[in-house]
């Protein structure tokens, strides 16, 4: 099992940051900042917890006036560099929300991110001045870094993950579209990902909103293109007509079922708490002309009172000629997880083909 992330915060690591900070600012204490950082509740701290933790602190070593403790780190921060010093942008949050702060925030937030990420630090601000920030927003949009860039999608997803929510755009939207349509050719394959992921972010809330967004930027530019489907693919795995048409799924024709045949098996058919079955299936398609096909398992687990939860997992997704069969295997291990808990009873799986159930099987599970 890998180690937790916030395990990277050692006192070896704290103490070669502090020796860094003392190189700028003489007084620092690295000592105390290490003592103060890794109190007795330290080993309960999950990280964020941990990051603001040490953005507490050095607040608390470094002078109090904002500006002079911005340009030690402003000092340093070029030896700062990669995903431990979130703490950076994290310390503007912090200290730098102040109106007399804005714009000596708004140029260390810019600066860091390129460091680590502002993703996360640019959220407060969204929430307390959205018209403001998101003006910011469409700056950075137009500059010449693509960590900059970046920012300017990452920071306004509505639903990023270990981020604040942004409800003001759950609501509307319509302020992130803007900045997404500066950065939808974008040619910076890291920016493209960040502007697909907010797409599909905005699509949990509003599915109609994406998919008129996805026809107008479709076939505009090869880069958009590829916007465009990853940030359909929540759309995708609930198969809306709109989408798969979209995209080129074949579906029922003049009456002519896409799949002609179908089976799926599991063996074992019986299983405790960790063990494994193998999923075997094989489909035969229509005879014609190729076809895009999308090929899941949905498993309907039970829950605590009885009822069921399905989830998606995909197996293929290819275009193949018409005609075609098609057989695949895959290991599922019914084992707890942090996000899913098992519990005993008939577990229906079903195979799907482009969003409709072809056929299914049922394994019994047993705690």
């Amino acid at each position: 099992m890998a180690e937790p992330l916030k395990n990277m915060y050692t006192e070896n690591f704290l103490q070669l940051f502090g020796e860094k900070v003392q190189s700028a600012y003489r007084p620092f204490d690295t000592n105390g900042f290490i003592h103060q950082v890794m109190d007795e509740k330290w080993d309960e701290l999950e990280l964020k917890e941990r990051i603001r933790r040490i953005s507490l602190t050095l607040g608390a070593f470094l002078p109090s006036k904002y500006e002079e403790a911005l340009d030690i780190l402003f000092a340093i921060d070029e030896h700062c560099s990669g995903f431990p010093y979130l703490f950076f942008p994290d310390f503007v949050e912090v200290y730098g929300q102040g109106e007399e702060h804005w714009e000596l925030s708004m140029k260390a937030l810019e600066r860091f991110t390129s460091k680590s990420s502002a993703e996360f630090a640019v959220r407060p601000f969204l929430l307390r001045e959205p018209e403001r920030m998101m003006r910011q927003m469409t700056t950075w949009a137009g500059q010449q870094s693509e960590h900059v860039r970046r920012l300017a999608s990452e920071g306004c997803r509505p639903r990023l993950p270990w981020g604040q929510a942004l409800p003001v755009f759950k609501r509307d939207p319509a302020p992130v579209l803007a900045v997404l349509e500066l950065l939808k050719a974008d040619p910076s394959l890291y920016v493209r990902k960040s502007v697909a992921n907010n797409l599909n972010d905005i699509a949990k809330d509003h599915p109609d909103v994406v998919i008129a967004t996805a026809q107008r930027w479709k076939g505009t530019h090869p880069d958009t293109d590829w916007i465009v489907r990853h940030g359909c693919r929540t759309l995708i795995r609930k198969s809306i007509p709109e989408v798969m048409a979209m995209f080129g799924y074949a579906d029922e024709t003049d009456g002519a079922p896409l799949v002609t045949g179908a089976s799926f098996t599991t063996d074992p058919a019986m299983l405790k708490l960790g063990d494994s079955c193998e999923l075997s299936y094989a489909l035969q398609l229509r005879e014609g002309d190729p076809v895009r096909v999308r090929i899941e398992y949905g498993i309907d687990f039970v829950k605590a009172r009885g009822q069921v939860s399905r989830k998606l997992f995909l197996l293929s997704d290819k275009t193949v000629p018409g005609g075609t069969h098609l057989t695949g295997t895959r290991t599922h291990r019914f084992a707890d997880l942090t996000t899913r808990r098992h519990y005993a009873g008939a577990h229906r799986i079903a195979l799907l083909v482009n969003g409709q159930e072809a056929t299914s099987t049922v394994v019994e599970l047993q705690l």
